[in-house]
């Protein structure tokens, strides 16, 4: 089985990324930043990701669209949605999609850390 290094945060709001990897450096997890689907989708070694965080609105593609397409081409690590428009139907269409959590913005840091926490343990 790969090592799985680092938590990859996909969210295309600068300060949202920003603002996760420090939080996520701050407890020790090493961090990889994209800010757009399709820069995740061209990095090469999705295969050594901890667990994916994706923004459910990431413009061109929704994040449950790119966690389907990960799925589609064999790439199993742990997803953690957030969102800064909740619905009944973004929540019904993430958990249909396997996530491991599905965080609203603003969300406690410790709800992040936690989910990180399960997603090693996965």
């Amino acid at each position: 089985m790969p090592l799985r290094e680092s938590v990859f945060v996909v969210d295309d709001d600068l300060s949202m990324r920003t603002s996760m990897d420090r939080l996520l450096r701050g407890h020790g997890f090493a961090t990889t930043l994209f800010d757009s689907d399709s820069a995740l989708l061209d990095h090469g070694r999705l295969h050594t990701a901890i667990c994916i965080i994706l923004d459910i609105n990431l413009g061109v593609r929704s994040g449950i669209e790119v966690r389907r397409s990960l799925a589609g081409n064999g790439i199993a690590a742990p997803v953690i949605y957030v969102t800064g428009n909740d619905s009944p139907a973004n929540r019904a269409a993430a958990i249909a999609s396997g996530c491991i959590a599905y965080l609203i913005k603003p969300f406690a840091a410790q709800s992040l850390i936690e989910s990180v926490e399960r997603a090693l343990v996965s």
